[in-house]
């Protein structure tokens, strides 16, 4: 029987470093179309709406995506820690950021919305499709392949 072991995490966070890249490339894209459609419509007031919006979808979204790769390899208590202390973080940071934005007038507010709710679900897709997109190696301990029946337990 040959057991597999790796030195680095590399193979682990794989899925992970794949999610962050598709999540990247998914937010490039939606900027480019986001900022075109949005001046086409709504003139430059939409191109700084579109331009907005993809700040603050990516920054929500890409940010939790990187939090869980660097905080990995951490105690499962301490990473629940990070990532409850990281999204209270970025909520405030995103409250903060359109109740300034509230007292402008120099964006469309409308291309701005249909911006961020673009880059949650595209950015959320692009992440979800880079998870599964990976081939993650599964290996069972020579205790438990030798082919017992354990569904009934």
């Amino acid at each position: 029987m040959r057991t597999v072991t790796t030195s680095s995490h590399s193979q682990q966070d794989a899925p992970l470093r794949a999610a962050l890249r598709y999540g990247i490339a998914g937010l490039i894209a939606l900027v480019v179309v986001s900022c075109v459609l949005a001046t086409v419509f709504a003139g430059l007031h939409g191109l700084w709406g579109a331009l907005i919006g993809s700040a603050i979808g990516g920054f929500f979204i890409l940010t939790t995506a990187a939090l869980v790769l660097f905080s990995a390899k951490l105690e499962s208590g301490i990473q629940g820690m990070v990532m409850l202390g990281s999204w209270v973080g970025k909520l405030l940071v995103v409250l903060v950021v359109v109740a300034i934005l509230k007292h402008f007038e120099f964006y469309s507010r409308m291309s701005l919305f249909l911006t961020v709710i673009g880059a949650l679900l595209i950015v959320l897709g692009a992440e979800t499709y880079g998870v599964l997109s990976q081939r993650v190696p599964v290996i069972t301990p020579p205790d438990e392949a030798s082919g017992k029946d354990r569904s009934n337990l």
